[in-house]
């Protein structure tokens, strides 16, 4: 086994994962992160209402006690990051763990999982939170 997937395995151990299907099932005041870059975004279109951070800001624009942080989420928030395909956001979301997001988690399967399993996308394009 290599060492990031060990890393990524331990990171996921103390996760749990979100299965696209089980979106809609979030709590009201959850908080979806995309932190794909802008251009996947344009070419395979978006999650409705998620908020595009990419992943070099994420942790200034969530840390729960940060001045550089977006409005909408508590510390006691459920905030649940997808990358292409769920990996770089495992790593995210035990990040935000870290800073103090103890619900953080991320989508498994990232967003290509989410879009075969036939979900609502939207035309993609929108700026990302810098």
């Amino acid at each position: 086994m290599s060492r990031i997937d060990e890393v990524l395995e331990k990171a996921r151990a103390e996760l749990t994962r979100v299965a696209a299907t089980d979106v809609a099932r979030l709590p009201d005041d959850h908080l979806l992160v995309d932190i794909r870059p802008l251009h996947n975004r344009v070419a395979d279109g978006e999650i409705p209402g998620a908020l595009p951070i990419e992943r070099i800001v994420l942790e200034w624009r969530l840390d729960p006690r940060g001045d550089h942080r977006v409005d909408g989420f508590t510390e006691d928030t459920t905030v649940v990051v997808f990358c292409n395909e769920g990996y770089a956001s495992s790593l995210a979301a035990r990040d935000l763990r870290d800073l103090g997001l103890p619900n953080a988690t991320d989508l498994e399967g990232g967003f290509r999982a989410y879009r075969e399993a036939g979900l609502p996308v939207r035309e993609g394009g929108t700026p990302p939170i810098t």
